[in-house]
């Protein structure tokens, strides 16, 4: 038996990382689903068109007259458009991860409950100034 603890050691030091990693990964892939399921239900089927066909949802500011927050369906800040014209992007993120699914409907409800303690929260940019890199992640929807 002692001839095969190496064997087993090796082996197990390779199928358990391995093994955890699909684990974490299948927890995460479920919880993204539930998340997009979530924002499906509560999302317009214009604006859950909108976010897969133009790749964001556009929400109208409920106390600024002609401004829109463009809110990415990926990575990215929420782009401000007064007037038709990008006056600032904001940066607003969870303090723990979330999934993207769940981010969207955070800066939606956020805008839409509260908008005044949403701009007060958020980093704010000059459009264009820092730009940043935007990884291409999956999406179920």
């Amino acid at each position: 038996m002692d001839s095969w603890d190496p064997l087993v050691w090796t082996t197990l030091s390779i199928v358990l990382p391995i093994f955890m990693l699909s684990v974490i990964w299948y927890h995460g892939h479920l919880s993204d689903q539930r998340a997009v399921r979530l924002l499906r239900s509560l999302l317009a089927e214009n604006e859950f068109r909108q976010l897969t066909t133009h790749g964001y949802l556009e929400v109208a500011s409920p106390s600024t007259a002609g401004r829109v927050y463009r809110i990415p369906r990926g990575l990215g800040r929420v782009a401000v458009y007064d007037g038709g014209e990008k006056t600032v992007e904001l940066c607003l993120q969870p303090e723990k991860p979330l999934p993207l699914g769940d981010v969207i409907l955070l800066h939606k409800l956020l805008i839409q409950a509260n908008e005044s303690y949403y701009l007060a929260t958020a980093n704010h940019f000059r459009p264009g100034a820092y730009p940043q890199s935007l990884m291409a992640l999956p999406f179920w929807f």
